[in-house]
């Protein structure tokens, strides 16, 4: 039980080519569009503030972060941008900047698929940092009730990422349905969607990963 088999080797091959894909698409997509300038001629920061009077949203502030940090925190009703999206006036600055938006717009008004998964953060940080090492116990200790502790712990995981997709798609389809009001040409419209589609496969990519490796524990665990 829980062998390095071939199995388990394909496994890690599929997986990795399923990231590496998906990371590969992704920063194709941010690379071609972060050189595609929007005709709106507004910076990230700019767009977001925009989207948020648009929506009648006054208290949400949009901070400058580090490389990478393009995000919403529901903690302090903020989004916070990288870099190029705060400072950027490209598509890609553009696009990324109103998903952020969107997910502030979920929060205002109470989309519950982002009320599920905000429940869910609790129990995915410790189930996420713990499942491992109760699955490395129970397979050296040979005590099944680990292992069953340390699928469920993983399930949990899964779940968690499955609940994220809708919140990310949901974004993405609030952001395209703000960007559209704004009357940007057609190519600028196709140009934010294939970057936020880029961005929602990274999810998928991890779902699926995670569905795999439920999928080989639960096998394993039944041989």
């Amino acid at each position: 039980m829980f062998g390095l088999s071939n199995g388990y080797l394909l496994l890690i091959v599929v997986t990795l080519a399923i990231g590496g894909l998906a990371t590969w698409y992704v920063n194709s997509q941010l690379k071609k569009y972060t050189h595609v300038p929007i005709s709106t001629g507004l910076t990230g920061a700019e767009a977001a503030r925009r989207m948020l009077m648009y929506y009648g949203i006054g208290d949400v502030e949009v901070h400058r972060g580090g490389p990478g940090q393009d995000f919403f925190d529901p903690r302090t009703n903020s989004v916070t941008l990288s870099p190029d999206a705060y400072a950027g006036r490209s598509i890609t600055a553009t696009a990324t900047a109103c998903h952020e938006v969107g997910h502030a717009c979920q929060y205002a008004q109470g989309y519950a698929p982002m009320k599920i998964r905000g429940a869910l953060v609790p129990v995915v940080n410790l189930a996420s940092n713990a499942w491992i090492f109760l699955l490395m116990m129970g397979i050296f200790l040979n005590i099944a009730g680990l292992t069953t502790a340390a699928i469920v712990m993983y399930a949990a995981v899964v779940i968690f990422q499955l609940v994220t997709l809708p919140v990310e798609f949901n974004a993405s389809q609030r952001a395209m349905a703000y960007m559209n009001t704004t009357g940007l040409p057609q190519a600028e419209q196709a140009g934010s969607f294939n970057v936020l589609r880029a961005c929602a496969l990274t999810y998928v990519a991890a779902a699926l990963t995670s569905i795999l490796q439920l999928l080989w524990l639960l096998g394993q665990r039944r041989d």
